[in-house]
């Protein structure tokens, strides 16, 4: 696990908003704006944030759902990025996404072989007379029976709705799958269960994801990486395990004392983060996050903070980290920000 499956170069996702009278947009809302990531093949990377700052856009980017208004998209060793049609055809059936809402995600009106077969139909090395027993073969693999295959969304909980969303993801044979907020619709023991299939999935298929979240409390458990995005930008990326015990960055330290302890006798303060999310389509000068961060000084309002490397395939876009870091105010400040 140590080459890169998707390689992200300066990417921009950029909406037009408001428009002149002579119907050209006067600005634009940067949902992602200059995103350099790598993930590497076969783990599981956390993107963890606040809702609004870019997460959904970012992985629909991706997978080209979103338009790239700037930058590079490598994946499997091509630039997808730059292809459209039938060059990007081979490449959108190696990767696929898991919405978070799977009841809107599924056709009412067709059975779960029909949503399966569909899929299959994209996977041209399945042959139309074995649908029925690869759709089987799917449905085995998120854990249903074969007797529902011809049943209708309707029929199922929301959890086994989410299995067959899994199951029709697979049915593609990708490479990377893109978990777009897949467990927050559910309860707490059917997350539990369903997050234990998809890291099962990924050990037996050798998968590469992308898990999209703002429960920090989940990553921790599923993720070896997390990226924390603010306001567009990815701001901080670490292995999962220095991400909760040391968050080099204010924004991520927030977010994690902003996490619930489920324990009556703990004293725990939770942290409440100043300030408002700041609008894509104007976003902050210099650093995004300086408006709310408790440590700003005059640099943070006129420089953006340059992507510093703090270990392999770990960073942190921060004008003062390491001084920060030396003084251990990040990891020992009680300080509300």
């Amino acid at each position: 696990m140590n080459e890169s499956l998707i390689k992200l170069e300066q990417i921009n996702t950029w909406f037009p908003n408001n428009k002149s009278v002579f119907g050209k947009p006067t600005s634009c809302i940067k949902a992602v704006s200059d995103v350099s990531l790598n993930i590497i093949e076969g783990e599981c990377l956390g993107l963890v944030g606040e809702s609004g700052c870019g997460k959904s856009t970012m992985g629909r980017t991706i997978l080209r759902l979103a338009p790239l208004y700037s930058g590079n998209i490598g994946f499997m060793g091509e630039d997808i990025g730059r292809l459209d049609g039938n060059r990007l055809k081979p490449y959108r059936a190696k990767m696929q996404m898991v919405f978070q809402d799977p009841k809107a995600s599924l056709n009412p009106r067709m059975t779960i072989f029909k949503i399966l077969s569909e899929a299959l139909y994209l996977n041209s090395r399945v042959a139309k007379d074995d649908y029925l027993e690869q759709a089987v073969k799917l449905l085995d693999l998120v854990d249903l029976r074969p007797e529902h295959i011809y049943r209708y969304p309707h029929e199922f909980s929301g959890g086994q709705q989410q299995r067959i969303c899994i199951a029709r993801a697979l049915a593609t044979d990708p490479k990377f799958i893109v978990f777009d907020e897949a467990t927050s619709a559910l309860d707490v023991s059917v997350q539990a269960q369903v997050i234990n299939l998809m890291r099962d999935l990924q050990n037996k298929l050798n998968l590469t994801y992308l898990f999209i979240s703002h429960d920090l409390s989940i990553m921790e458990h599923v993720c070896s990486r997390v990226a924390v995005m603010y306001a567009g930008q990815i701001i901080e990326v670490q292995d999962s395990g220095s991400l909760f015990d040391a968050p080099r960055h204010s924004y991520t330290k927030a977010l994690k004392n902003a996490v619930p302890i489920a324990d009556p006798e703990s004293r725990k303060e939770l942290g409440i983060l100043k300030g408002e999310v700041p609008k894509l389509s104007d976003p902050p000068s210099g650093c995004h996050f300086h408006p709310r961060c408790g440590y700003q000084e005059d640099i943070c309002s006129k420089k953006s903070p340059r992507v510093s490397e703090t270990g392999k395939n770990s960073w942190v876009r921060c004008h003062f980290h390491e001084k920060l870091w030396q003084q251990g105010v990040l990891i020992n400040s009680k300080e509300s920000l």
